[in-house]
C-alpha cells in the first residue's frame, strides 16, 4: 500500500443533491470517470456532464422501485478489491470489474421522515440498504478508497486533489473513513430507535445512541478536560437549535446551563403572560413573571441577586430594548428567548462578551422523549420528566384549603421545583420565586438555605421582612418528617405543594394543621439528580 492512491472513477449516488453538480464538475474536469444512479444521475447529466448508469456496469437495471441497484459485485467489488493483492487484481480482471476509488454517498433521508411525522411504511421505505453497504465497503478498504457522506467534506475532498495531483493521502481517507462508520452508526441507531418506540418497546435489549458534531469546545467543565458538543438530530427548541447573534463561543458549562434555563422558562406560556428564569449551575437562582418581560426579569433578579451574577437568562418572550437594558446593569453570560427586537440586539452589542440566542419559539415541557446517563460501565435511560400537573389533579389533605392566590403559586412553585436539583425547596409569592433550596442532602436544610437567602435578600432591598412571609412552598418529594414543613412554617409560608406518600403523611399533615397551613398532595415527585 502506497500512502497517496489516484481518483480515477468515482461513483456518486446522492439523496441530499447540494454541491452534487458542483463537485461532480470538479471531478470530471480531472478526467474522473462518473458513475451514478436514479436522480443523481439524471442532475449530473442536466447539468451537461458525462455520467454512466450504475446499471450499464451491473448489467442490471435498477429494480423494485429502486431498492436493488448497487448490490452487486461489479459494485462492491470495485469498492472491496485490495490493489495490491495480486489475487483480488486477478479477479476483477477475470470478471471484468473496474475499480471505484471514490464513493460520494448520503443515505435516504429516514431521520427527516420521522420528524415529519410520516406513517409506519413510509418511514420504512426510507430506510437505505444499498447506500449503507456500499459505505462500509468503501470505508472498509481505505487504504485505497475514498468515502465521502457529508456535503461539508465535498470542498476538503477537492482540496486534497489539487494538492497532491488527483491523490489522496492515507490519512485523509482513514479520516473519511471514520466519519463514514460514525454515519451509518449513527443512521442504523436513529432506525431502531424509532422502531423501538414504533413498537413501544420500553427497553430494547440492544440501544443506539448517536450524535453529530456541533462543535469542539475548549474544555469540558474543568480546563484540564476535552469536551465536544453533539446535536442528536432532533429539532426540539432550545440551545442546540438556537442561533447565536454576538458574544464568544459558548462553553461547555454554558451549554449545559443554557438548556437548563430554557427548558424551565418553557414552563410557562406566553399566553399567561411574560417569564424569566435565571439559572446558575444548573439550578434556578430566580423565576417570576411580570406585566411585562422586563418587570418579569427584575422580580427574577430580586430572588437572588448574588447568584444571577455571572448566570443564564432565559425568557418565554420576544427580548425588548427595555428588559435588554435592564439585564445589561450586571454581568451575564449568556441570555436565551424566542426572538430579539433589533433594538435590543442593539443594546446587547456594546457587551462583547454576552452571549445573545434566540430560538425558533419555546420547548413543548409535555413531550416525550429519553434522557441518558453515562455511569462506568453504562448508561441509564428514561422517560424526559415531562409530567404536569392541573389544579384539578390536586389533593387538599388540610383542614385548611388553599386560597386562589395560593393556588396559583403553589403551581408556579411546582413548575419550577422540578427544574431544581434534589432536595428540592422552592418559596413562591405573588408568581416569582423568593427563597429556592437545591442540591442538598437534607430537605429540611434546602428549607432553611432557601429561607435564609430570602433573608439576605430582605436585607439587600431594605424591605421589612423577607418575602416568604405569606408565601408558599412547594417541595420536589415528600416531607419525611414535619422538621422541613415547620421550618417552611416559621419562614411565613402559609401553604405547601408536595407529592404525599411518606410513611409519615399523618403526621406532616397534623403538623400543617396545627401551624394553620394549607396543603395539597401531588402524588407526583419530581427528583432531578
Amino acid at each position: 500500500m502506497t500512502d497517496l492512491a489516484p481518483v480515477r472513477r468515482a461513483l456518486l449516488s446522492v439523496s441530499d443533491k447540494t454541491g452534487l453538480v458542483e463537485l461532480g464538475q470538479a471531478l470530471a474536469d480531472r478526467g474522473v470517470e462518473l458513475l451514478s444512479t436514479g436522480g443523481s444521475a439524471k442532475t449530473l447529466r442536466e447539468a451537461g456532464l458525462t455520467v454512466r448508469d450504475v446499471a450499464d456496469v451491473t448489467g442490471f437495471p435498477e429494480m423494485m422501485d429502486g431498492r436493488v441497484k448497487t448490490l452487486h459485485p461489479g459494485v462492491h467489488g470495485g469498492l472491496l478489491a485490495l490493489r495490491d493483492n495480486d489475487q483480488h487484481m486477478a479477479a476483477m480482471t477475470a470478471h471484468g470489474i473496474r475499480p471505484i476509488d471514490l464513493l460520494v454517498v448520503n443515505l435516504y433521508p429516514f431521520e427527516e421522515t420521522v420528524a415529519k411525522g410520516a406513517d409506519y411504511a413510509t418511514c420504512i421505505e426510507n430506510i437505505d440498504i444499498g447506500g449503507p453497504a456500499m459505505i462500509r465497503a468503501a470505508a472498509k478498504n481505505h487504504a485505497f478508497v475514498n468515502v465521502v457522506v457529508d456535503v461539508e467534506d465535498y470542498q476538503p475532498l477537492l482540496d486534497e486533489l489539487a494538492a497532491n495531483d488527483g491523490q489522496t493521502s492515507y490519512a485523509f481517507r482513514q479520516r473519511l473513513a471514520l466519519t463514514a462508520y460514525a454515519r451509518t452508526g449513527a443512521y442504523d441507531a436513529a432506525v431502531s430507535t424509532w422502531m423501538a418506540g414504533a413498537l413501544d418497546e420500553q427497553a430494547p435489549r440492544r440501544r443506539a445512541v448517536a450524535g453529530k458534531l456541533a462543535q469542539t469546545l475548549r474544555y469540558g467543565e474543568n480546563p484540564h478536560q476535552r469536551a465536544a458538543f453533539y446535536l442528536d438530530g432532533s429539532n426540539r427548541p432550545g440551545v442546540a437549535t438556537a442561533t447565536q447573534h454576538q458574544g464568544k463561543e459558548l462553553s461547555y458549562n454554558n451549554i449545559n446551563d443554557t438548556d437548563a434555563a430554557f427548558e424551565l422558562v418553557s414552563e410557562f406560556l406566553p399566553k399567561d403572560g411574560p417569564a424569566c428564569a435565571i439559572i446558575k449551575h444548573a439550578n434556578p437562582c430566580g423565576v417570576a413573571r411580570g406585566a411585562t418581560l422586563k418587570e418579569a426579569y427584575a422580580r427574577a433578579f430580586d430572588c437572588d441577586r448574588t447568584s444571577a451574577f455571572g448566570g443564564i437568562i432565559a425568557l418565554n418572550m420576544t427580548l425588548d430594548r427595555e428588559t435588554a437594558e435592564e439585564i445589561c446593569q450586571i454581568f451575564t453570560e449568556v441570555v436565551i428567548a424566542p426572538g430579539a427586537h433589533q433594538e435590543a440586539r442593539d443594546v446587547f452589542a456594546s457587551k462583547k462578551n454576552l452571549r445573545l440566542l434566540t430560538t425558533p419559539g419555546l420547548a413543548n415541557p409535555s413531550e416525550a422523549g429519553l434522557m441518558l446517563r453515562q455511569v462506568s460501565g453504562g448508561y441509564l435511560v428514561q422517560d424526559k420528566d415531562n409530567g404536569r400537573l392541573q389544579e384539578s389533579d390536586l389533593k387538599v389533605v388540610t383542614k385548611r384549603a388553599p386560597t386562589d392566590r395560593e393556588m396559583a403559586d403553589m403551581l408556579f412553585a411546582w413548575r419550577v421545583a422540578k427544574h431544581v436539583k434534589s432536595n428540592a425547596i422552592v418559596y413562591v409569592r405573588d408568581g416569582a420565586t423568593v427563597g429556592v433550596g437545591a442540591g442538598q442532602m437534607s430537605r429540611v436544610d434546602s428549607c432553611r438555605i432557601a429561607a435564609r437567602k430570602a433573608e439576605d435578600m430582605a436585607a439587600t432591598l431594605g424591605l421589612d421582612a423577607p418575602l416568604t412571609q405569606g408565601s408558599v412552598v412547594a417541595s420536589d418529594a415528600f416531607f419525611p418528617f414535619a422538621d422541613g414543613l415547620l421550618t417552611a412554617a416559621e419562614a411565613g409560608a402559609t401553604a405547601v405543594i408536595q407529592p404525599g406518600g411518606s410513611m409519615r403523611d399523618d403526621e406532616v399533615i397534623a403538623a400543617a394543621d396545627e401551624a394553620g397551613l394549607a396543603m395539597v398532595m401531588t402524588g407526583m415527585r419530581h427528583f432531578r439528580h
